[in-house]
């Protein structure tokens, strides 16, 4: 479906982000080592298979560990989509935990941590939300963040952590 309509905007939302693509997305990112040197959950939650090193990220598909297949993908096709929306990691708005924050680019697609909508899970607070603006005839897309408590910030728009992106192509309504 992708390689058949690369002439429009192609936005792919799933629950996990891919690897090394946004906040705490590579391998094992979600977790913390306590003083004995133990793997202790810090944004996602242990289990045996595939935790702690792929928590953080899509790392099973078909059942394979580590298969890496939307990233092999989207490397040898840079551009074929524009938007991977991904609502996985339980992170501040401002946290860049790995080096990569909660929007970020790579092989030619926007990857966007879009939510995290419960004060509880993860043992992190701060539940938010984004808002993705698209304007007719424009490429670009303003990107702003909600914050449903006040645990982290002032409930509200939070403007730090607003920013805009570019799509490969001009957005249309069709």
């Amino acid at each position: 479906m992708v390689e058949q309509n690369q002439d429009k905007i192609i936005v792919s939302a799933h629950h996990h982000m891919l690897r090394e693509t946004t906040v705490a997305s590579g391998p094992w990112e979600g977790f913390r080592k306590d003083e004995e040197e133990k793997w202790r959950p810090y944004y996602h939650g242990y289990f045996p298979d595939g935790g702690p090193e792929g928590a953080s990220y899509l790392y099973f598909v078909d059942g394979k560990p580590n298969a890496q297949a939307f990233e092999k993908y989207l490397a040898a096709h840079p551009g074929a989509i524009d938007l991977w929306l991904g609502a996985h990691t339980h992170a501040k708005p401002d946290d860049t935990y790995g080096g990569r924050s909660h929007i970020e680019r790579k092989w030619g697609v926007n990857f966007v941590n879009v939510a995290n909508l419960t004060l509880y899970h993860g043992g992190k607070e701060s539940p938010k939300s984004r808002l993705l603006a698209f304007k007719p005839g424009d490429q670009e897309v303003n990107i702003k963040c909600y914050l449903h408590s006040d645990h982290f910030a002032s409930k509200g728009w939070y403007e730090p952590a607003e920013r805009n992106i570019r799509l490969n192509k001009v957005f249309r309504w069709a």
